[in-house]
C-alpha cells in the first residue's frame, strides 16, 4: 500500500489490517436483531415503510430482522440525535425524513449535533407529495386561477398547515414566493384539522399530505389543483404538478429513508443499502408502498447522502423567509 493511501486510512482511523476485518464484519452482519429508531408514534409512515420492507430484508439478510424503537419528539430530531450518539456498530439505524434532515436542522438547533454530519445515508426509500387542495365551490380550474384570485384578493389569500414548521407550512410559504403572491399562514394542529378547515371554507387553500385528502378528492368534496412534487403522483396521474402549472422551481415531497451513525462501517452501510434498493425493485414491495399512497424513490448511500445535504441547503432560506425558529 502506498504512503498516500496509508495516510488516508489513518485519517479515517483505519489501518490496512482493519479493512479485512471490516469486510468480514459485513459478511457476517447481521448476527443479531438490529434497532431502527423512529421519530414518531407507532403506526406512522416510518413504521409502515419498514414493515413493508421487512419480509424482503429478512429473506436477503437473514432471519434476525430488526426492532423498532419509537422516540417521538422535535419533528424527528430527538430520534435522529439518539441514533447519532448510538454505537456505530451496524446495529443502530434511523428512519429519517424531510423533517429530521431537511427542514429540522434549521428549526431545532441542538448543541453538538448536526444531522447531515453525524448521520450517514443508507438508502432513500419512498416519498409522498403534498396536494394543493381547494373547495370545488371556489370555482378554480387550475393553479393559475388560484394565483390570479390571490393576487386580486390578498386579504383572502390564506393557507392552512398542519402546524408551524411542517412541510405543509413551508410549502405554502414557498408557493407564495415562487408564484409571486402574498399569502397568509393559518396553522392548525395536524393534517386532519387543516383539511377540515379547507372543507369549512375557513382558509382558501392548503398544500398538505396527499394521501390524507385523497378520499375527499375522489368523492368530489375537495379539488386537487396540483401536487407538490416535480413528478406526478401515481395515485392521481391526471393531476398536474405545481411546476407544470406555471410555478417555477417548486419541488416538495415528504421523503423517507434509512440512516446510520456516521462512523458505521461502510461495508455494512453498503450491504444494507443494496438490500433496500433490491427490495424497492420488487413488484410486491412497490405495490404495498403504493397502496399506502407512497411512491418508491430509491437511492443508494452516496446519492442519498448528497440528496440530504441538498435538501438541508434548499430549506434554509425558506425557513428563514417564514420567520420560524424553534429551539
Amino acid at each position: 500500500m502506498d504512503q498516500v493511501a496509508r495516510r488516508a486510512l489513518m485519517g479515517l482511523g483505519l489501518s490496512a489490517c482493519t479493512l479485512p476485518a471490516l469486510a468480514q464484519s459485513a459478511v457476517n452482519w447481521p448476527d443479531k436483531p438490529w434497532r431502527v429508531l423512529v421519530g414518531g408514534a407507532p403506526g406512522g409512515a416510518s413504521d409502515i415503510f419498514m414493515r413493508i420492507l421487512e419480509p424482503y430484508l429478512r429473506e436477503n439478510l437473514g432471519p434476525h430482522g430488526f426492532w423498532l424503537d419509537n422516540r417521538p419528539g422535535a419533528g424527528g430530531m430527538l430520534a435522529a440525535e439518539i441514533c447519532a450518539q448510538a454505537p456505530a456498530d451496524g446495529y443502530n439505524f434511523l428512519v429519517n425524513h424531510i423533517a429530521s434532515n431537511g427542514i429540522g436542522p434549521h428549526l431545532h438547533r441542538r448543541p453538538n449535533f448536526e444531522p447531515n454530519r453525524d448521520l450517514t445515508g443508507v438508502a432513500r426509500i419512498a416519498a409522498m407529495p403534498n396536494t394543493l387542495i381547494v373547495l370545488p365551490s371556489r370555482g378554480f380550474r387550475n393553479v393559475a386561477d388560484l394565483v390570479a384570485y390571490a393576487r386580486a384578493n390578498p386579504r383572502s389569500a390564506t393557507f392552512g398547515s398542519a402546524g408551524v414548521g411542517t412541510s405543509s407550512h413551508l410549502s405554502g410559504v414557498l408557493f407564495g414566493q415562487r408564484a409571486g403572491v402574498e399569502v397568509t399562514h393559518v396553522p392548525y394542529r395536524g393534517t386532519a384539522p387543516n383539511m377540515q378547515a379547507v372543507l369549512a371554507g375557513e382558509i382558501l387553500f392548503a398544500i398538505d399530505n396527499a394521501p390524507a385528502s385523497a378520499q375527499q378528492v375522489r368523492a368530489g368534496m375537495l379539488t386537487a389543483l396540483a401536487v407538490s412534487s416535480a413528478q406526478r403522483w401515481s395515485q392521481f396521474p391526471d393531476v398536474p404538478t405545481i411546476q407544470e402549472s406555471g410555478v417555477p422551481d417548486f419541488d416538495v415531497a415528504s421523503w423517507y429513508g434509512l440512516a446510520a451513525p456516521s462512523a458505521t462501517p461502510r461495508p455494512i452501510v453498503e450491504k444494507l443499502g443494496a438490500a433496500i434498493l433490491s427490495a424497492l425493485a420488487d413488484p410486491a414491495t412497490v405495490a404495498r408502498l403504493r397502496e399506502f399512497g407512497a411512491d418508491p424513490w430509491p437511492a443508494g448511500p452516496a446519492d442519498y447522502q448528497a440528496f440530504m445535504i441538498a435538501e438541508e441547503r434548499k430549506w434554509g432560506p425558506i425557513v428563514r423567509a417564514a420567520g420560524v425558529t424553534i429551539n
